[in-house]
């Protein structure tokens, strides 16, 4: 992402990085401004100083990374008015581990000063970019992503615990006034059970306890602090009736397992989610790799009524690319059954299709490729080309 934010910074006043907390946002930042005035407003002493008196904490330096500026929202306003005095690209770099442009008020002070970019968690090609390598994939999806686990060698049963209840006491309480924080733990555990299904909002609030205008207000949360991402359908129905509902999945697998109380990687050879959490490691690896190259989300899946289903639609320059995702580890012909429905109904479509499995290697069968799970960065390449 280095070189597109600065990029970016050539041509806008004002860059945003968001994503998730300890994804890696101020490390990148800070290295790739290293001449740039670093600021956090974490800190409380910058945050009263900022509140108090805006015009002088950014008149501070000419040019300013501010970190975590979702704690102070009403510098958003005086950087408009700053920014558009003095015309300087990249005059402010700033970040925050929650999508402040969701917020209405915020988008409508930075429309056409900003761009917008997303980091989140390490991928897959990163890791192996450094020979971090795993000899299953049930590893990989049990550790995660998060820099701080590879960095300072933290286990994922000390990491991921300590997260959650980080990101609970300081994003959510921003984000919305929940009075009950143990219920929405209980909404997160829920939500990691259903981890690559279809998002039922009637079931969910059934299952919480809660009503369905708050488990709406809760996946929002959820959403804007990068914890979870919604895989809409796809439009194209080729005559046939479609589902409506999107399907939920986790920016990081590490995290889901978590929650699911998954305590060893060993856990899921045999646990019911195995399969939707190797979907999710594929469809993560995807969007990750598009946000990094600061492209938008091109992904959705395609099912109908009757329960034909492809797993995920690339959009590509007015295409789509179908992919299976499997994580059986053994190559049949029944894991093709979804992708022969897509190309029998879709006449007019290419008729190249791929399957990512659980399996070694790599193999052509006709118009079939099959990609082995330790090439998908290899595939993710492809894609974007």
């Amino acid at each position: 992402m280095e070189s597109k934010l600065l990029e970016l910074a050539n041509k806008f006043p004002v860059v945003s990085v968001t994503g998730p907390r300890q994804s890696g946002k101020t490390t990148l930042l800070r290295v790739s401004f290293p001449e740039y005035t670093y600021t956090s407003l974490e800190d409380p002493d910058t945050r009263i100083i900022a509140s108090e008196d805006p015009r002088s904490f950014l008149a501070r330096s000419e040019r300013m990374i501010i970190d975590e500026i979702q704690r102070v929202p009403e510098l958003f306003s005086y950087i408009q008015t700053l920014t558009d005095q003095t015309g300087i690209s990249g005059q402010f770099i700033i970040s925050g581990s929650q999508s402040f442009l969701l917020n209405k008020d915020i988008a409508q002070s930075l429309a056409g000063r900003v761009a917008v970019l997303r980091l989140l968690p390490f991928s897959y090609s990163e890791l192996r970019n450094v020979d971090i390598n795993f000899s299953s994939y049930e590893q990989l999806i049990f550790k995660g992503f998060y820099p701080r686990i590879y960095d300072k060698g933290i286990e994922p049963a000390d990491f991921f615990p300590s997260y959650i209840q980080t990101y609970i006491e300081r994003d959510v309480r921003l984000l919305q006034n929940i009075r009950d924080l143990n219920l929405f733990i209980r909404f997160m555990k829920l939500c990691a059970g259903r981890t690559g299904q279809l998002l039922n909002m009637n079931s969910l609030a059934n299952d919480t306890g809660v009503s369905v205008n708050t488990v709406k207000s809760w996946i929002s949360v959820l959403e804007a602090s990068f914890i979870i991402f919604l895989l809409q359908p796809h439009h194209k129905n080729f005559n046939k009736r479609l589902v409506k509902m999107p399907k939920l999945y986790f920016f990081d697998t590490g995290l889901a397992c978590s929650l699911l109380d998954i305590e060893t990687a060993s856990q899921l050879e045999t646990h019911y989610l195995t399969g939707g959490l190797f979907e999710n490691f594929i469809i993560s690896e995807l969007i990750k790799s598009r946000y990094h190259r600061g492209l938008r989300n091109n992904c959705y899946f395609w099912r109908d009524h009757k329960g034909n289903e492809v797993d995920c639609l690339i959009e590509k320059a007015q295409k789509l690319i179908p992919v299976e995702i499997k994580s059986a580890r053994t190559y049949t012909k029944k894991l093709f059954t979804g992708l022969n429905y897509w190309k029998k109904i879709s006449a007019n479509e290419k008729k190249e299709t791929f399957l990512v499995y659980g399996g070694d290697s790599d193999k052509l069968i006709e118009e079939n490729r099959i990609i082995a799970w330790k090439n998908i960065d290899e595939f993710v390449n492809l894609v974007n080309k």
